[in-house]
Order: C-alpha cells, then sequence, then structure tokens
C-alpha cells in the first residue's frame, strides 16, 4: 500500500530534522561576541573601510585628543592660580569671626561689671526694702545672677554613623533646636524659676532657633554638649522625669543613640540675661476710628510689653519635631 502523494508545494518535514531555538544562556556561552562585532570584523578584512577615511581618521582623533588635554591644562591650571584667593579669603573671614567673637565677650564681660556696679550705686541710694523687691523682680526676669539648688539635663550628639554609599549621616542623630525647646518648656512646666542653655540665660523673649545646622540661643550659637540649667524646688527633677519631653528624648536617645541625662545639682549658678532693648508705647499723633477699635491693651506700632512676642522673638517656643 501506497503513501498518500503530498499536497503541491508542500515538503514532507522529517521530525529529526526539527531544529530547536536554544536557550538563552547556552546561545550566550556558544557566542560570547556581540555580531555587531563580528561585522564590523569582516568590513576591515574584506577592505570596505576607504584608505581616504583611515589616513583622515587618525590626526583627527590626534587632534581631538589634543584639544581635551590642552582644555584640561588650562583648567587644571586656572584652579591652581585661583587656590591661594580663596585660602587667603577664608583664613582672613574665619580671623575676622573669631575677633569678633572675642570683641563681643570682652564688651559682655564689661556690660556685667558696669551692671554690677549700677546695682552696687542704685542699692546705696534705695531703700532697703525697695532694693530687696528690684533684685526679686530682676532675679524673676532673668536680669540678674541667680544661685540655688537645680536640675541639669545634657544633650550631646550621636557618635557620627555615616552611609557608605553618600557619605553623609545615616539618621537624625543629632540634637536639634526643637529639643532644647521642648526640654526648656518642660522645665518651666515642672516648676523652674531661672533657665539656660549652656550658660545663655533665658528670659520671657528669648529665642531657641536654627540657622543651618547650627542652633541660636538669643542669636548666638551654642554648640554640643548642650546643657540645659534650671534652678527651682526639688520636686522639680522628678515633675520633668514624668513629662512629656522627657520621655520623648528617652525613646529618640534609645533609637537613634543621641545621649541625654538628666542630674540634680546642690549648688548651681546661672548668670544673667543681657540687658533687654526696651521699648515704649506711645499714643497716635492724630487718633482715628482705627484708633478706638484697637483692642484693649495694645500699644503703638513697634512697641511690647513685659512677656509678648512679636515676628522676631518667642517666649515660649515650639516647633520642630522629631
Amino acid at each position: 500500500m501506497t503513501a498518500p502523494p503530498s499536497r503541491d508545494g508542500e515538503k514532507e518535514r522529517d521530525p529529526s530534522s526539527r531544529v530547536y531555538a536554544p536557550d538563552f544562556l547556552t546561545e550566550l556561552f556558544r557566542n560570547p561576541l556581540d555580531p555587531g562585532y563580528g561585522d564590523a570584523s569582516a568590513r576591515r578584512a574584506t577592505g570596505s573601510m576607504s584608505r581616504v577615511r583611515q589616513v583622515l581618521g587618525r590626526p583627527v582623533s590626534l587632534l581631538v585628543l589634543a584639544v581635551i588635554g590642552f582644555l584640561f591644562a588650562v583648567a587644571y591650571r586656572e584652579t591652581v592660580a585661583e587656590e591661594p584667593s580663596r585660602a587667603t579669603a577664608r583664613a582672613g573671614l574665619v580671623a575676622e569671626i573669631k575677633g569678633r567673637e572675642a570683641e563681643t565677650d570682652r564688651l559682655t564681660e564689661r556690660a556685667e561689671q558696669l551692671r554690677e556696679e549700677v546695682g552696687r550705686q542704685r542699692d546705696a541710694t534705695l531703700s532697703g526694702s525697695q532694693a530687696s523687691r528690684l533684685r526679686t523682680l530682676e532675679a524673676g526676669t532673668g536680669l540678674a545672677r541667680v544661685r540655688g539648688d537645680g536640675v541639669v539635663v545634657r544633650l550631646a550628639d550621636a557618635a557620627a554613623d555615616e552611609d557608605g554609599v553618600t557619605n553623609g549621616d545615616a539618621g537624625p542623630s543629632r540634637v536639634l533646636y526643637s529639643d532644647l525647646q521642648k526640654v526648656a518648656n518642660a522645665l518651666w512646666a515642672a516648676g523652674a524659676e531661672a533657665v539656660a542653655v549652656n550658660g545663655q540665660r533665658l528670659t520671657a523673649t528669648s529665642t531657641i532657633r536654627s540657622a543651618g545646622e547650627a542652633i541660636l540661643v538669643d542669636y548666638r550659637p551654642v554648640t554640643g554638649p548642650y546643657e540645659v540649667q534650671a534652678i527651682g524646688p526639688r520636686s522639680m527633677r522628678d515633675r520633668f522625669d514624668e513629662s512629656r519631653a522627657a520621655a520623648l528624648m528617652r525613646e529618640v536617645a534609645r533609637t537613634t543613640g543621641l545621649s541625654f541625662g538628666v542630674k540634680r545639682v546642690g549648688d548651681l549658678t546661672l548668670p544673667a540675661a543681657p540687658q533687654p532693648r526696651l521699648r515704649y508705647a506711645e499714643p497716635p499723633a492724630t487718633p482715628g476710628p482705627s484708633a478706638s477699635a484697637r483692642p484693649s491693651g495694645s500699644g503703638a506700632a513697634g512697641s511690647s510689653s513685659p512677656g509678648s512676642s512679636g515676628p522676631d522673638v518667642s517666649s515660649s517656643p515650639s516647633g520642630g519635631g522629631r
């Protein structure tokens, strides 16, 4: 019996002659060279590239390399030439900053001496009761040096933990200005009668804020480790430990490695705050309807009452956050 004839134009296929596509890894190990390299090599072997292109290509390549090298040399020379002027300018700025800081410290010490002299002359002029009352008011407003039992809260940045890729700080392990705000406010709430941050006495118009990576207390920079000192009753330590700010800082210290400690100090002295700039309210020259509609207790533009805060002053700043 003969096999039926095949259809027109169709060839009989033998299963043994079927071609299977190899998998990717097998093909990669079998032919590691990209086909484009093979085609380029074949063209060079057959001499398809003209002789003119070969002759002109080498000088052009050399010219391009020479121009690039010249540009690199000029850029390096300019950088090296400007480096001494940059270093000189940087050194001059650093020296000027240090000189201004030394002058500020000297003037602050002189102002403290003059203040003590004024206090002695005033006490000699006033009666005993009046002088005592004035000293009590100065201690309460931060304008007099105070001494007594208190608490010291110490905060310090964690050890540097740099990221291997970005070479930067890997976590929020730095003390923030808001941390000092929270601690100072918690101490006030715990019954503190006087508070200072790194020797900077806080008053009703004091500010704690940041400028870049620096922390400013009354516009003067403070550096770590930070110590928030407070004078108050013996119960202040326990009340502060139970505060929300202390619980938050303990949690931050546990998770980031930031240093946070509280200790009771038997004899603590806090300096006086700088003399504030006094501002006085003045009635308007021609009172109008707006003056009568003004709420009671408000003064003229630019005036301030004790404990008030304006756009650039805050009595108990809050904000920032963990």
